[in-house]
């Protein structure tokens, strides 16, 4: 039984827009088109895919189970286009890498200079952005890698991800603040009873679970400023245990210990970039970077 790709994109279409008009409008096709497409799909399969009631559509058992087939072929074919398109062209000229905020700025610094090495003319931009915005990114070409938080993420065809290693987190404080000298059976009632200071990204990537202990908390969006107002004594945090060696944040902040929470915290990290022969020697300088990083 044969199916062709344009079928199987209306099918994905209308099932994720849940109407025909809009599938034609995002497949730029003629609603009548779309309409004669799904039923000779439906004719092919022997199946009804969709049930209509007026100009609403709604899957059908048998359309819940073929969806996510059909949507895994169209994202490969999509793959399989761009990287036929990609082996005509050159390297890249510029390039975009997209982080998660709680990314240590000594890596980020070392990623850069060793790309600067090996593509001295290629521009590199950083951005923060969280696994959302990250995708869609990658999808439309205005990222082309990114560090990503996949502590809760499923498989997605149309990137490549690379699995690099474990962040681990620590709890950090003001050396001022009075929690920085409790012994560690007393450190948990004071972290629950006093404000706890969260980065955005570890919530956006859903790990409030994980990281909220205390009812008292704030959400910082930037590293370097959540650091600063640890140093300024305003709450505690989880923070990347690397980033403790940095000797003038050392100086101002202090790890301490709790009896209850004997797990440290670890976020693991992949490397995500569009299927690109383009991307290959980046990914490997990038990757090698990291693994030889003390994180």
């Amino acid at each position: 039984m044969n199916f062709s790709l344009e079928q199987l994109r209306a099918f994905v279409a209308v099932y994720e827009q849940r109407s025909f008009s809009k599938a034609a409008v995002k497949l730029e096709k003629h609603r009548t088109t779309i309409g004669q497409v799904i039923t000779n799909l439906e004719d092919q399969v022997a199946v009804e895919l969709f049930e209509r009631v007026g100009r609403a559509v709604e899957p059908t058992t048998d359309g819940e189970l073929l969806y996510h087939y059909a949507k895994q072929t169209v994202q490969q074919a999509m793959t399989f286009d761009k990287v036929a398109l990609s082996l005509s062209f050159g390297g890249f000229e510029s390039i975009t890498i997209a982080y998660c905020s709680f990314m240590p700025p000594q890596l980020l610094s070392e990623i850069r200079l060793n790309l600067d090495v090996e593509f001295p003319n290629m521009k590199v931009n950083f951005i923060i952005r969280n696994k959302s915005d990250i995708k869609k990114g990658i999808v439309d070409g205005t990222i082309h890698f990114a560090f990503v938080n996949i502590y809760r993420s499923d498989v997605i065809n149309s990137i490549d991800s690379s699995y690099l290693k474990n962040i681990d987190f620590s709890l950090c404080v003001g050396k001022r603040n009075p929690i920085a000298s409790m012994n560690a059976g007393e450190t948990f009632n004071a972290m629950k009873s006093s404000r706890q200071l969260i980065l955005k990204s570890l919530i956006e990537d859903e790990m409030s679970e994980k990281v909220i202990l205390s009812a008292e908390y704030e959400v910082i969006d930037q590293l370097a400023l959540l650091i600063n107002f640890l140093e300024k004594n305003i709450g505690w945090s989880v923070l990347p245990s690397s980033i403790m060696r940095n000797q003038y944040i050392d100086e101002k902040l202090t790890v301490f210990e709790c009896d209850q929470l004997q797990e440290k915290l670890q976020v693991p990290i992949s490397l995500w970039s569009p299927h690109s022969k383009q991307t290959t020697p980046i990914r490997k300088n990038i990757i090698n970077t990291f693994n030889q990083s003390d994180l």
